[in-house]
């Protein structure tokens, strides 16, 4: 049996100012047809564009508000929300609250960061309401 606790979990830094962290997935087992990792988006950031060719993922949000962009359609997004990204689709998520969202990510298969695409690394993703 294998339990993750959030509060030990490693703690992934990215580009975009986010925390990530891994729960299961593998890098804390050997798990393969999906996971689960909890990411924290702070005010006014946004995850960049990307796309994975083999994994679907849901993002569910706990807390916080924002905009979610898959393949161009734009949608606003809060705590209860569950998003299904369909793989080949780009997508990027934009916190426009002033408070930090927490999302829940499940990828099917798990995670890969082979399976990580970036788009355009120069995209800036404004807020609905700029």
């Amino acid at each position: 049996m294998l339990i993750v606790n959030r509060n030990r979990a490693t703690v992934l830094n990215t580009p975009h100012e986010s925390e990530i962290r891994p729960l299961i997935d593998r890098t804390t087992s050997n798990i393969e047809r999906c996971s689960l990792a909890e990411e924290v988006l702070p005010p006014g950031r946004a995850v960049a564009s990307h796309y994975h060719l083999e994994t679907e993922e849901i993002y569910y949000i706990l807390r916080g508000r924002g905009e979610m962009i898959i393949n161009g359609e734009r949608r606003v997004i809060g705590a209860g929300d569950a998003v299904f990204i369909p793989r080949g689709m780009t997508h990027s998520l934009v916190n426009s609250s002033t408070e930090a969202m927490t999302i829940l990510l499940v990828c099917g298969p798990a995670y890969s960061r082979e399976d990580h695409y970036m788009t355009d690394t120069n995209e800036v993703t404004p807020p609905l309401n700029s």
